[in-house]
């Protein structure tokens, strides 16, 4: 954890380090002069999003939630003591509850209590939330990027 706060800004990204390969040619944008890069140094730096994850993996979350989220054990794992305890008590909220935790869970709008985000693997099924305001944003895979030769 120490890592992730001296490297990772508020907003949840790091600042990578970005170098070109070897015998890459550049000219910087109204300049005439053109850079030979040596693969060794930096060529600048880039934010790039980062996930903090604490250990909740997301496939257990979720097995546990479909068979024993009437007793609340989902909640347990997740660090929510209170409504897991609730549901032990009242038998899932008579499996009403159960039911919209797995939905909760499955579509990854609940997490760990402690605000990380769950530990998926890396083809696991990540949900990348975009926010709308009054303009409709799109976000794009890396597919796309490495399609178009953005990446």
């Amino acid at each position: 954890k120490q890592w992730y706060q001296r490297r990772v800004r508020g907003n949840r990204t790091v600042l990578a380090s970005c170098v070109p390969r070897r015998d890459v040619v550049c000219i910087p944008e109204g300049e005439a002069v053109a850079e030979k890069w040596d693969g060794i140094t930096e060529a600048f730096k880039r934010e790039e999003p980062c996930r903090y994850v604490t250990g909740c993996d997301y496939r257990t979350a979720l097995v546990l939630s479909v068979f024993l989220g009437m007793f609340g054990i989902d909640r347990f794992y997740l660090g929510y003591y209170a409504i897991g305890l609730l549901k032990f008590c009242t038998f899932g909220f008579f499996l009403l509850g159960q039911l919209v935790d797995i939905i909760l869970i499955a579509t990854q709008t609940v997490g760990p209590a402690d605000g990380s985000d769950y530990y998926i693997g890396y083809y696991g099924p990540i949900l990348n939330r975009v926010h709308m305001e009054n303009h409709t944003y799109f976000q794009y895979g890396s597919y796309y990027y490495k399609q178009h030769g953005e990446l």
